[in-house]
C-alpha cells in the first residue's frame, strides 16, 4: 500500500510541512505531516483494544479521510461517507468484518457507476473539529467520545451533496449484509 506522500506526489498535490494542516486547517505546525502523525497515534484517553471503543476508531477514521481526501484513491470517499451514513442515520454497531463486506459492495457499485466521482467540498470546509481540537480538547475517555462522534457528525455533513448516494449504497447493503445484525 503506498504512503500518503506519494499517494499526493503521484497525484500532483504539494504538501505542505510547516504551519497548520492544509486540508482540515488543525492547529499543527508541521502541516499535514503533523495532522496525519496525531491522528496515527490516535487518542490517548481511548483505549481502541477495548471492543466497545471500536466503533470510535472507526468514526476517527472516517472524519479523518474524508477531512484529508487529497490523500486517499478517489473511491475512499464512497466508503467512508456510507459508513458514516450507516454508523450515524442507522445506529449500526460497526465491526471489523463489515468492512471489508463494504468495500466488495463497493466494488460491485463501481461497475455500474465508474464515472461517478464524490469531489469534496472546498478546502478547510469540511468540518470545524480536527486532530488537534480532539487531543488539546478532551479530558477524559467520555469527552473524548464525545468528540469524536461530534467531529464525525460536521464532516458527514460538510460532504451533504453524496448523502442520497450514500444512502442509496447502505439501503442496499443494509439489505445484503446488514439483516443478520439487527
Amino acid at each position: 500500500m503506498q504512503d500518503y506522500i506519494d499517494f499526493a506526489k503521484k497525484h500532483g498535490v504539494v504538501l505542505q510541512g510547516t504551519g497548520h494542516c492544509q486540508f482540515c486547517g488543525a492547529a499543527t505546525k508541521r502541516g499535514v505531516h503533523e495532522c496525519v502523525e496525531i491522528f496515527n497515534l490516535g487518542f490517548h484517553h481511548i483505549d481502541y483494544s477495548r471492543m466497545e471503543n471500536h466503533l470510535y476508531r472507526f468514526l476517527a477514521v472516517d472524519a479523518h479521510t474524508l477531512q484529508h481526501p487529497e490523500l486517499h484513491g478517489r473511491w475512499n470517499n464512497h466508503f467512508h461517507l456510507t459508513r458514516l451514513h450507516l454508523v450515524l442515520h442507522h445506529q449500526v454497531k460497526w465491526k471489523y468484518e463489515l468492512s471489508p463486506k463494504l468495500s466488495d459492495h463497493l466494488n460491485k457499485y463501481k461497475i455500474q457507476n465508474k464515472h461517478e466521482v464524490f469531489n469534496p467540498p472546498g478546502v478547510l470546509s469540511r468540518g470545524a473539529i480536527t486532530t488537534t481540537d480532539i487531543l488539546d480538547r478532551s479530558t477524559d475517555e467520555n469527552s473524548c467520545k464525545e468528540m469524536i462522534k461530534a467531529w464525525a457528525k460536521e464532516v458527514y455533513h460538510a460532504w451533504c451533496e453524496y448523502h442520497a448516494v450514500v444512502a442509496f449504497i447502505g439501503k442496499n447493503f443494509w439489505a445484503k449484509y446488514l439483516k443478520q445484525y439487527e
